[in-house]
């Protein structure tokens, strides 16, 4: 489950459930009273099958609900929308950046090339998780290997 913050006066709680055939995003928009009571005001759920297309995680069933409450014009709509849009960008990058710092932490706790690059290698494989390395990388140089693992930090890092 997912809570998106509106204003002081709403919030949406989303969440993902299994189908027989795939899943489906379910969001709830709660007014909240004075006490902190909240009161369900409106809900929406769009079902797929495998995958959605979305830049985050719940924007079309968010989307959706916000135009069935019509408690937003258009524009406020559209200006939420982008904000939650830059804030999990935000967040992806700077786990991004944490993945890039950590593996640098390789110059510094190894006493090698060869460890280093060992280092920063394991971080970013655990890091991104599916990160393929060439076929041919353990015939590459230590120096190829280090300019290739420090583009892709410095490319996290940006």
């Amino acid at each position: 489950m997912k809570t998106f913050r509106i204003n002081d006066k709403y919030e949406i709680y989303c969440e993902s459930l299994k189908t027989r055939n795939g899943f489906k995003h379910e969001a709830k928009l709660f007014r909240i009273g004075l006490s902190g009571t909240t009161v369900c005001i409106e809900k929406a759920k769009i079902c797929y099958l495998n995958r959605t297309w979305e830049c985050f995680e719940f924007e079309s069933v968010i989307y959706d609900l916000l135009k069935k409450a019509k408690i937003m014009t258009i524009e406020e709509q559209n200006r939420y929308m982008d904000l939650l849009n830059k804030k999990e960008f935000d967040t992806i990058n700077k786990q991004f950046a944490s993945i890039g710092m950590i593996a640098k932490l390789g110059d510094v706790l190894t006493e090698n090339k060869t460890e280093s690059n060992d280092w920063k290698k394991r971080m970013l494989s655990a890091g991104l998780p599916g990160l393929d390395v060439p076929a041919d990388w353990n015939e590459l140089t230590e120096s190829e290997k280090e300019n290739r693992l420090n583009n892709v930090i410095n490319e996290l890092s940006k």
